[in-house]
């Protein structure tokens, strides 16, 4: 398997992933209209122990997408044509480290 294609496939599944938590973000900034008490409750779901390991999944899933993007806008506009590889790398390590760093401070 090639390497822009496994860039190319991550970044549009971060992107799906994003997508689908943007109206979960906006149904939890909405609960504020509803005062302070709708807002606790609604956050005391995040408590739980598989909603930190999504919240994981999603920080890690936007670093990722951050960086396949800046890449991308690299390639595009500065000409930067590197190994592909260890570029594609570096990004995935950049998500899985960002997601951990999150994981390890939800405490």
């Amino acid at each position: 398997m090639q390497f822009g294609f496994v860039a190319a496939l991550l970044h549009r599944l971060s992107g799906i992933a994003l997508a689908i938590f943007v109206p979960f973000h906006f149904l939890a900034l909405a609960t504020t209209l509803n005062g302070a008490n709708a807002l606790d409750n609604f956050l005391s779901v995040t408590n739980d122990p598989l909603v930190k390991l999504s919240e994981t999944g999603l920080v890690g899933a936007l670093a990722l997408h951050m960086a396949l993007g800046l890449r991308v806008l690299a390639i595009e506009f500065l000409g930067v044509r590197e190994r592909t590889g260890a570029a594609v790398s570096a990004c995935i390590g950049f998500g899985f480290v960002l997601g951990l760093s999150f994981l390890l401070n939800a405490g």
